[in-house]
């Protein structure tokens, strides 16, 4: 029998794009992350999404051999499939725990996130002493315990004192703008309701905030996107390692007369003699249609634009004056690499990295760099 290994090359082999995922990498933004920039401090991981898209089984456990004690997922049944692959890790459900779902919680050890007054009422009297996160809402007007919630949850001292408080955490709206006066605002507010509760670890600050600084790291900090190579500070050079490269097959390509049009809706206009190559990845695979005649990619080190309508299925591109040999088909064409990355590729789209990395399809042949 064939070992997997030769089974995803074989796969490779036949696949019409590749994206490879460096779980090294992974682990070392995480590092970096805990000796660096957050010293001392509790380094959880958040890899909801599936891990943003790129796998949390296959994710999960390289981070937790890094020294990853706490992970946080967005649903119950996400962390039902990652209990399966860390069956004895910290697991937290963003999401909190729906009326009816409180047994299954116990029953795979997992940690709800209690994000109302009847979520923290129903969480004490099911399971009394079992660990739970408060969530507390400072300023998002999303998910989280309100100011009047609060007051109400210190009045009541008989439901606090069946509260096993694991951590209370907030979540900044505008960590990724440094000098947004929200930012200083939230943490008061936070900093104003945590005297008032328990003592307990406090969590504010995601990827963008750890890079607020030690007055928004508390005790815990929960990272995500930033483990996956997304820029936590927009506008300046990316502190993060690149994790993901993106390889897509060229299917056919044909010399355009000048004046022909490409693709649906001839929306682009070839303006003199060409040559077009068709690969193998759309909209279908999460290479976004509101990228058409803005994006780019990469033959031989060389930036080749997108002409005309990403399709489902196929991406057109302006190969004109790169060596024959180097555009035909079955050539590869690279999308993502280390210099051109999701948040640029977002950019072209007009989003943002975290949208275009968790759409990022499964079509494609999966190929995991760095398991051990």
């Amino acid at each position: 029998m064939p070992s997997d290994r030769k089974v995803a090359a074989r796969a490779a082999d036949r696949a019409n794009a590749i994206l490879e995922i460096d779980l090294r990498a992974v682990a070392a933004n995480w590092r970096r992350l805990k000796r660096e920039i957050a010293p001392g401090v509790r380094m959880a991981a958040v890899i909801k999404a599936d891990a943003y898209g790129l796998g949390a089984a296959q994710i999960g456990p390289v981070l937790a051999r890094a020294g990853c004690g706490l992970f946080f997922v967005a649903s119950l049944d996400e962390g039902f499939a990652l209990r399966k692959v860390l069956p004895k890790t910290a697991i937290a459900v963003l999401d909190g725990v729906l009326a009816g779902s409180e047994a299954e919680f116990a029953r795979a050890k997992l940690t709800p996130v209690l994000n109302d007054f009847g979520q923290v009422q129903r969480w004490g009297k099911a399971h009394p002493r079992r660990p739970a996160i408060l969530h507390l809402d400072t300023g998002m007007e999303r998910l989280g315990l309100s100011r009047g919630e609060v007051d109400r949850l210190t009045a009541d001292a008989g439901v606090l004192s069946r509260l096993d408080l694991a951590a209370i955490m907030s979540h900044l709206a505008c960590a990724d703008e440094p000098d947004h006066p929200k930012n200083p605002e939230q943490l008061a507010r936070f900093r104003a309701a945590l005297a008032r509760l328990p003592k307990a670890p406090a969590s504010l600050a995601s990827s963008s905030a750890i890079f607020l600084g030690p007055p928004y790291h508390f005790q815990i900090v929960r990272p995500g996107a930033a483990l996956f190579g997304i820029n936590p500070l927009p506008g300046k050079p990316n502190p993060m390692r690149a994790t993901v490269t993106l390889r897509a097959k060229i299917l056919q390509v044909r010399d355009v007369d000048a004046g022909e049009t490409v693709g649906y809706g001839a929306t682009h206009r070839m303006e003199r003699p060409s040559r077009v190559a068709t690969i193998a990845v759309g909209y279908a695979d999460g290479w976004l249609r509101s990228a058409s005649d803005r994006g780019s990619a990469a033959i031989a080190g060389r930036r080749v634009p997108v002409v005309g309508r990403i399709s489902m299925d196929l991406v057109t591109l302006d190969v004109t004056g790169i060596d024959a040999d180097r555009a035909r088909p079955g050539a590869y064409v690279d999308l993502l690499d280390d210099r051109y990355g999701v948040d640029d590729a977002a950019a072209a789209a007009g989003t943002i990295g975290y949208e275009m990395l968790t759409l990022l399809g499964r079509r494609y042949a999966r190929i995991y760099r760095g398991a051990r």
